[in-house]
């Protein structure tokens, strides 16, 4: 089959509004595609990850044989039934059952069709000498793909020892295809990410972009710029779209001669790719975990969320996405107790194909939403790489996922108050898969409105010892979580150290619980409770302070650390005294409520200046 020729047809964008000089519609990567279906030989492609070698394939296939399927088989996230498998069938002529060779129902789609076999040097080692029999031969087991109406065979990877499982030495395989090795002036990425964002002017990026040295062009990949620039978008920190490999933010840093890590750039260049779209580089944002979720759901998003155990960041999530969804619950997994036979499994067809049958939750029209959740805590390999196909290619086993708008990964770090957790590594390929990956701190989680509505006064006090009688280790070792557990066992009156964290041999969690047993046996406090009880006389205590400075005293300072930290529900429930109060502080303290406040925070702040007297 020949590709489909036609006037190369130019769509003018910000970027480019007449064609660049040269233009002539067919990449390098996308003429050497032809060039292989027309001779019939099996294509090799190496390049780096993220330059746009798998979306290639996706967009010019279809543009240039229209009449023909791209078959996508992501080798990396293949068992060793999915492609060939032995299985019992009934035998038409004798009607016993007789044991034959079934293959996956993808390689029979009833029409031409190319294969490519992505990321096949990540496969595992039982199922290479199949990948290998279809790039020789094109056949698998006793199947002729030819026969099957395959006209191309192409196999795409990375070299990185970091990424592969294997590599290619024998003589008698590598003389059986034609390789190309492209980097990213390869590909159309330019042309693409001018085309997605056609309101910007990339011109300067790709400028910067192209300014950088070969070691920060790698790290700084088309797909990670794509992400960047998405972020950018929805007005969020430029660095969400940085991966997170290990448990760290990926740094642009110029590697030095030995292959350390050199002066650490990253700022300064999401500072200057800010600059040449007019656009603002936030350091972070108000309530960013439901901002991301809803913009995922919004653009189609795959997004991951680290943060510490215990915060809330799982049910804020789940919250998010049904408020999303109109009501509808995600689709939630957790991954130390998610088997294969959770998401697909394989099974014989009476046509003599082997097809995947999918759990019930993937199929239907519906919207759908996924959430990840221990997504670094996989219970084996074989899961997880079913998971990878979902997450890199929003497919189950080949097939798409009708309706699936957004997939949210939750996981925790490597290391947490100094302990190393029980989870897994990846590599730079699975990270960069993220349209936006967060970093949450327990203080991005309104988990504390939730204490409160759930638990009343009892919450209330537990958290403003949480708060303001303990020190920023002993808040980390008390999560939100174990706040809830604190709660009950003081409502069935039972010793509170049950609760903190056992870290074995009779030790608990390195925190004082004396300050709290105090408070929930009524030891004064001060609290916005109290102060409401007592306005008119805190009132008369922060005049006297203003008399005495401009800038307040003591209890100017202690009014405004307990209205600071105080829950938004909180601050409603005593607006009148909040108002009252607020009226008599230094402007310079006032002020400060709005500094990365919330909007519902703010709208709150903005009412209640309006009513202060004047």
């Amino acid at each position: 089959m020949t590709a489909l020729r036609t006037a190369a047809r130019w769509r003018p964008n910000a970027t480019y509004p007449q064609p660049p000089e040269g233009w002539t519609g067919v990449s390098r990567l996308e003429g050497f595609i032809d060039a292989m279906i027309d001779m019939g030989q099996t294509g090799q492609v190496f390049g780096e990850h993220g330059i746009g070698k798998t979306a290639t394939f996706f967009s010019h296939i279809a543009e240039a044989y229209p009449d023909a399927e791209l078959v996508f088989v992501p080798a990396a996230n293949l068992t060793p039934d999915d492609l060939l498998a032995n299985a019992p069938v009934r035998d038409e002529e004798t009607g016993r059952l007789v044991l034959r060779q079934l293959v996956m129902s993808q390689l029979k789609p009833g029409k031409p069709f190319v294969l490519l076999i992505d990321d096949s040097l990540q496969a595992g080692e039982s199922i290479q000498s199949q990948l290998m029999q279809i790039a020789c031969n094109w056949t698998l087991g006793g199947y002729d793909l030819r026969a099957l109406g395959c006209i191309g065979v192409f196999l795409t990877d990375n070299e990185s020892l970091a990424e592969t499982a294997a590599r290619r030495s024998d003589l008698a395989i590598l003389d059986r295809m034609v390789t190309i090795r492209i980097t990213a002036k390869d590909t159309a990425w330019r042309f693409k990410l001018a085309a997605k964002y056609r309101g910007w002017d990339l011109g300067g990026v790709f400028s910067l972009w192209a300014s950088l040295s070969p070691g920060l062009r790698e790290l700084l990949s088309p797909r990670t710029l794509d992400h960047i620039l998405a972020n950018a978008q929805e007005g969020f920190p430029l660095s969400w779209g940085l991966p997170l490999v290990n448990g760290e933010r990926l740094r642009l840093a110029e590697p030095r001669p030995d292959g350390s890590p050199g002066p650490h750039r990253t700022q300064e260049i999401l500072d200057r790719i800010a600059q040449t779209l007019g656009v603002p580089n936030p350091a972070r944002i108000a309530d960013p975990v439901r901002s991301v979720v809803r913009a995922a759901l919004r653009n189609r998003w795959t997004v991951l969320l680290q943060g510490p155990p215990g915060c809330g960041k799982t049910e804020l999530v789940r919250q998010t996405v049904r408020e999303g969804m109109g009501g509808r619950e995600p689709l939630y997994f957790s991954l130390p107790v998610t088997n294969v036979e959770d998401l697909c499994a394989p099974i014989p067809t009476p046509d003599g194909s082997l097809d995947n049958l999918l759990a019930a939750a993937f199929t239907g029209t519906e919207p759908k939403a996924i959430v990840w959740d221990e997504y670094n805590r996989p219970k084996d390999k074989a899961a997880f790489a079913k998971l990878m196909e979902i997450t890199q290619e929003w497919s189950l086993a080949g097939r798409p996922i009708e309706g699936l708008r957004a997939q949210i990964a939750v996981q925790n770090p490597p290391y947490h108050l100094g302990r190393k957790l029980l989870v897994a590594r990846n590599n730079i390929a699975q990270a960069t898969r993220f349209t936006a990956s967060l970093i949450v701190q327990p203080g991005d989680i309104p988990a504390n409105e939730w204490l409160i509505e759930t638990y009343g006064p009892v919450a209330e006090t537990v958290l403003e010892w949480w708060k303001h009688d303990i020190d920023d280790d002993g808040r980390a070792w008390i999560t939100k979580r174990t706040i809830e557990r604190l709660v009950k066992l003081h409502q069935r009156g039972l010793p509170l150290e049950m609760g903190t964290v056992y870290l074995g041999d009779g030790e608990y969690a390195p925190v004082s619980l004396t300050g709290l047993v105090e408070r929930l046996n009524n030891r004064p406090v001060t609290g916005l409770r109290e102060m409401a009880r007592q306005v008119e006389a805190w009132e008369a205590r922060l005049r006297r302070a203003a008399d005495e400075s401009s800038e307040g005293g003591d209890d100017s300072d202690v009014v405004h650390q307990v209205i600071a930290n105080a829950e938004l529900s909180q601050l409603k429930k005593h607006r009148k005294a909040v108002t009252r109060l607020v009226a008599l502080l230094p402007p310079k303290l006032r002020s400060t409520y709005l500094v990365g406040a919330s909007e519902e925070h703010q709208r709150f702040w903005i009412e209640v200046f309006a009513a202060m007297p004047r």
